[in-house]
């Protein structure tokens, strides 16, 4: 069992319990979450609580109209279990990250991004950003700043920054009030899952000039 480090927040996990996060902040925690026993347990904690809450809220009656409507539905409507083929377990990639990638860590669709480092942005919502890094053993991702949040979980390998060294499974939580310069160990290529809600803020000319071409 991979020992993790660094952990989601309890506003992260309320959030995520509560089903208010947007759709790659959800993604990030969710697969966060299948690695980690402990934040797992925190969110059944946080469900229990929900639970308890709806069981005392106040009840709303129902006509007989509405239910019936609901039932007729139900009887008149075909259904059928959707086929689907047995998913190979991926070592990379956990379970909740993989329809998002295509299926495994060989179906990803990398584009460069300098010095070795390639990204694939994955499709979700427009409230936040979710993307694949690949960061070469050993390459350091140029320095920056945050507009807003930066969430970046890693799957493959650890990178070191200015917050500490972060491992698979490690979950890095950064604001406005970080500036760091991650650099990949140099024992083995780095893959992470990297969340963010907003530009990140390159100190480097070159950065900042394909930062647009690059939506990062």
């Amino acid at each position: 069992m991979t020992e993790i480090n660094h952990h989601l927040t309890d506003e992260l996990i309320m959030g995520y319990s509560a089903g208010t996060l947007p759709e790659a902040v959800n993604l990030i925690v969710a697969t966060h979450v299948s690695m980690c026993d402990s934040c797992r347990a925190a969110v059944e904690s946080y469900d229990a609580v929900g639970g308890a809450v709806i069981e005392q809220t106040e009840k709303v009656e129902v006509s007989d109209a509405c239910l019936q409507g609901a039932l007729d539905l139900i009887r008149n409507t075909a259904w059928a279990a959707p086929q689907v083929a047995p998913r190979a377990a991926d070592p990379v990639i956990p379970a909740p990250l993989l329809d998002y990638v295509g299926g495994s860590l060989d179906d990803v669709k990398w584009r460069p991004v300098g010095m070795g480092v390639k990204q694939a942005i994955l499709a979700t919502s427009d409230e936040a950003t979710a993307r694949l890094l690949y960061i070469p053993a050993g390459v350091a991702v140029p320095d920056h700043s945050h507009e807003g949040m930066e969430l970046t979980l890693v799957l493959q390998g650890a990178f070191q920054d200015e917050d500490g060294r972060f491992a698979r499974g490690d979950i890095e939580i950064a604001d406005s009030d970080l500036h760091h310069t991650p650099i990949a160990d140099v024992s083995e290529d780095c893959i992470c899952l990297a969340v963010t809600d907003a530009p990140l803020k390159f100190k480097g000319l070159l950065p900042r000039l394909a930062q647009p071409f690059l939506k990062i």
